[in-house]
């Protein structure tokens, strides 16, 4: 659950859930904008949504099948393979948001208030090997471009930082943004091979 406070100039506040998933050989740091309330997750990790297709992709480009990282029941996701895979290819996971406050009570990133961003600084001094971020959407992209000092590139590019980090823009992982599973995977894929 996400710890809520009450501010007085921004009233109530969330609190990031999860410390970063930074595996020893971390290659890339994947990062959205924040998790969705409590009540749409389906497991305690990233992407915990089971109408977003984060997994559905990394399932897609590891494994062949975007059901590859579900449980037999289909529904919902298999944390124990999710952990293993991304383990393996050296994926690392944050959001950029890390205190929020949501106008209109729901995930969408156009109203989420980013009351305080993750300190990127201090996340990556914690993954030596990590030179590449690539953000899961728009607001994501504007909230690293911003802690970078970089332009925001466009979709599927990726920009460089003045300390040499790789910047990439992927498509939005959410059921919302209008494009195929396919096509999302295809930008995730390049970024990958890239890496």
């Amino acid at each position: 659950m996400t710890d809520k406070i009450l501010n007085e100039e921004y009233g109530e506040i969330e609190i990031h859930p999860w410390t970063a998933f930074t595996p020893e050989d971390a290659k890339v740091l994947i990062m959205g904008t924040f998790p969705p309330g409590a009540h749409r997750w389906s497991m305690n990790f990233y992407y915990p949504n089971r109408t977003n297709d984060f997994w559905r992709i990394i399932g897609l480009i590891f494994h062949g099948s975007p059901s590859a990282l579900m449980l037999p029941d289909g529904k919902n996701f298999d944390l124990d393979k999710i952990i293993s895979t991304i383990t393996q290819h050296h994926i690392a996971l944050n959001d950029t948001g890390y205190k929020i406050r949501r106008l209109k009570g729901n995930a969408s990133d156009k109203y989420l208030d980013i009351i305080e961003p993750v300190d990127l600084k201090s996340l990556l001094a914690t993954m030596p090997e990590c030179h590449t971020i690539a953000t899961t959407g728009e607001k994501a992209a504007g909230v690293i471009a911003s802690l970078t000092d970089t332009r925001v590139p466009k979709m599927g590019e990726h920009v460089r930082s003045e300390s040499g980090l790789d910047i990439w823009r992927m498509p939005s992982t959410s059921r919302a943004f209008p494009m195929s599973l396919e096509k999302k995977a295809e930008f995730y894929r390049q970024l990958f091979l890239h890496l």
